[in-house]
C-alpha cells in the first residue's frame, strides 16, 4: 500500500526532526567555511585591451571594409595568441627570474581572451594565485602579441594596446559568501532530505486509525508506551509501598 503525507505530517515530521535539520545545516555550514577559508587557493585576475585598427583610407567605403575585416581579424588573433609561437617567447621572458617556471602551457592555461560583438577592442585576461603574477602574464602577453603580430600576419601593423594591466588585490574566486550561503542551503536541504527518507521508512504503526480503517482490523486495545524513567520511579514506588505495608 502506498504511504501518502500530508501538510500536517510534513510540519509534523519537520518538527520531530529540527535536530537533525539543526546538525546538518552546522555541519555543512562549517564544511563550507573550513574548505572556503583555508583550503582553496584564492585566484586574482588582471586584464589588458588591444586595439585591432589600421591606418584608415579616406575613401568611406573603404573605411567600412577595413574596419569589418579589422573585426574578422580579431577571431584570428583570439586563437593566435595561446598558441606555442607566442606562449614560447612568454615564457621565456617569464622565466628569467629565479622564481616558479611556467610552461607555456601552464600560461596558456591562465589565459582568456574576449571581445564585445562587431568591436575591434579585444581584452586578454589572466588567472593567477598571485595578483602581480597575473598583471606580469597579461602585460608580457599583449607586448609579445603586438610585436610579434606583423610578423606572422604578413606584415599587418594593426594591434594597439591601450591599457596595460595593473594588479589587483581583490581575489576573484572563491566567492566567500556565496560558498557559506550554498553550504547553509545544502545542510538544510540534506537534514530534511533525511528526515523524510527515514520517516518514509519507518514501517512501524503509529496512529489506531490506520489498522481500523486503512487495514480493516478491529482494535482490541492500546498499550501505552511507558518511558523507562517512569518505570524505574513507579518500581521505586511500589518497593516503598511495600516495605511500608510489611512494617505496619
Amino acid at each position: 500500500m502506498e504511504q501518502t503525507i500530508n501538510i500536517e505530517q510534513i510540519f509534523s515530521i519537520l518538527r520531530k526532526s529540527r535536530r537533525l535539520i539543526l546538525s546538518s545545516t552546522v555541519v555543512c555550514t562549517l564544511l563550507a567555511i573550513i574548505v572556503t577559508f583555508f583550503l582553496i587557493t584564492p585566484q586574482y585576475s588582471a586584464s589588458t585591451e588591444l586595439l585591432v585598427n589600421r591606418k584608415q583610407s579616406t575613401d568611406v567605403g573603404a573605411q567600412l571594409n577595413q574596419v569589418q575585416a579589422d573585426v574578422q581579424m580579431i577571431n584570428t588573433y583570439k586563437d593566435l595568441i595561446t598558441k606555442p609561437v607566442i606562449m614560447d617567447s612568454v615564457a621565456s621572458k617569464m622565466n628569467k627570474g629565479d622564481g616558479h617556471k611556467l610552461t607555456a602551457g601552464e600560461l596558456a592555461s591562465m589565459l582568456s581572451v574576449a571581445n564585445n560583438q562587431n568591436s575591434q577592442v579585444f581584452s586578454i585576461t589572466a588567472k593567477s594565485d598571485n595578483a602581480y603574477t597575473a598583471a606580469d602574464i597579461v602585460n608580457t602577453t599583449a607586448r609579445t602579441f603586438q610585436k610579434k603580430a606583423p610578423k606572422i600576419m604578413s606584415g599587418t601593423d594593426n594591434v594597439s594596446i591601450i591599457s596595460e594591466a595593473k594588479p589587483n588585490l581583490t581575489p576573484v574566486s572563491p566567492k566567500k559568501n556565496m560558498n557559506v550561503l550554498i553550504g547553509l542551503v545544502l545542510g538544510v536541504l540534506l537534514g530534511v532530505g533525511i528526515a523524510f527518507v527515514r520517516e518514509l521508512m519507518d514501517k512501524t504503526v503509529k496512529e489506531e486509525s490506520f489498522l481500523t480503517q486503512e487495514l480493516g482490523l478491529t482494535s482490541l486495545g492500546i498499550v501505552n508506551n511507558i518511558a523507562d524513567k517512569d518505570l524505574i520511579k513507579k518500581a521505586i514506588v511500589n518497593v516503598s509501598s511495600s516495605r511500608l505495608s510489611r512494617r505496619g
